[in-house]
């Protein structure tokens, strides 16, 4: 099955996602559906703790949903972002390394799920790898159904042919060079019971 950048945009049939997650909840990651942006906002503060300390991307799936506002304006959290951002990057790289490599809580999203659950993310600078992967305490993703792809063949190209040139565009807004896929996880299977959820949201949104 091949599909256009415009299926890219499409939201899963109810069918579709409930299976896929299924799959995900095979794999040891604890799904959650909801309708919308407003309802997985709430999934994602019901499970941050009062003062948790929290790290995220700008990820427009936050942003597109209020998580990310609601988690660095509304000073309940210990939010790592405004905190690396006031930092000296040629004084303080060290700090600032270590500080973001493992949150307690990682908010973020993935660019694809394949229909067998397993999810895929790219980065340029990667900052968000290893947080995902291994070293946050707990990782809440939010994911639109749109980004719900047969296979990880479609789930690349996904990636590739659709999500890095929006990335592309934002990127030249605010730097004199473009973006590029610097590092791609593949998440199959999480190792530690109840320590990552995805919130798969059946409205598109994010990119």
């Amino acid at each position: 099955m091949t599909l256009s950048q415009e299926d890219f945009t499409v939201p899963a049939s109810e069918e579709t996602i409930q299976r896929v997650a299924g799959r995900i909840r095979e794999r040891n990651i604890e799904v959650l559906v909801v309708d919308d942006g407003d309802q997985a906002r709430k999934a994602v503060l019901e499970r941050l703790p009062e003062g948790a300390e929290v790290y995220s991307g700008k990820s427009k799936t936050l942003q597109d949903s209020g998580i990310f506002e609601a988690v660095h304006d509304t000073g309940r959290y210990d939010a790592l972002r405004p905190r690396v951002l006031k930092m000296d990057r040629k004084t303080q790289m060290r700090e600032i390394r270590k500080l973001i490599a493992s949150p307690d809580f990682m908010l973020g999203s993935v660019n694809a799920v394949t229909e067998d659950g397993v999810l895929v993310a790219a980065s340029a600078s990667a900052s968000q790898i290893g947080p995902y992967s291994n070293t946050a305490g707990k990782v809440i993703f939010v994911v639109g159904s749109q980004k719900i792809v047969p296979d990880l063949e479609t789930a690349l190209r996904r990636i590739r042919q659709y999500v890095l040139p929006w990335e592309d565009v934002q990127v030249r807004k605010v730097l004199s060079t473009g973006s590029f896929v610097g590092k791609t996880l593949i998440l199959e299977r999480e190792w530690i019971s109840g320590r990552m959820t995805v919130i798969l949201v059946r409205k598109p949104i994010g990119i």
